[in-house]
């Protein structure tokens, strides 16, 4: 073959090979949601209904963040429970969130609480960390007011929005 006919095949095959390797740096962010916990502060804490709507929360998220782009990594529930070692404790260490969710390959990892002082409100709370540096960079707070599925899935989409936005900045 021919010194041009190999430059001309390397023209065309060059681009090809640098689009494919740049696809991975385009690919989604990477998010790690743990369970969230429920804080109910209310005269009967811990009712069934309140524990289901609290189980349910990390579902309606992570579908949310797929549908914004990005890539949903699961840590597995006993590795949280096990890390987990008081109520709030991974809510107040974004230190020992991140570790939990290094080994799934996530970028990021959130950590939420159903925040319920009452019967007619809630707060959907959420600490955003970055795995890689351990640091939070973002805070959240959702109100959700009443207790029906589809308040709790506004202030949900809500989190998501506001979620979104950090990670575009950041």
């Amino acid at each position: 073959m021919s010194y041009l006919a190999n430059a001309r095949i390397w023209r065309m095959i060059l681009p090809l090979v640098l689009c494919l390797m740049s696809l991975d740096s385009w690919a989604g962010q990477r998010i790690a949601i743990l369970d969230f916990e429920l804080k109910d502060l209310t005269l009967a804490p811990g009712i069934p209904a309140e524990i289901q709507r609290t189980a349910s929360i990390r579902a309606m998220l992570e579908n949310e963040l797929k549908k914004a782009g990005y890539e949903v990594v699961t840590v597995r529930s006993e590795a949280q429970r096990n890390a987990d070692v008081g109520v709030g404790y991974l809510f107040d260490h974004d230190d020992v969130a991140a570790e939990l969710a290094k080994p799934t390959g996530a970028d990021y990892v959130l950590v939420g609480r159903l925040h319920k002082p009452s019967f007619l409100f809630a707060y959907l709370m959420a600490h955003l960390i970055d795995v890689h540096t351990g640091r939070l960079i973002g805070n959240y707070i959702s109100e959700i007011k009443g207790n029906d599925k589809k308040l709790t899935l506004k202030g949900v989409e809500s989190l998501a929005v506001k979620i979104d936005k950090t990670l575009k900045n950041n």
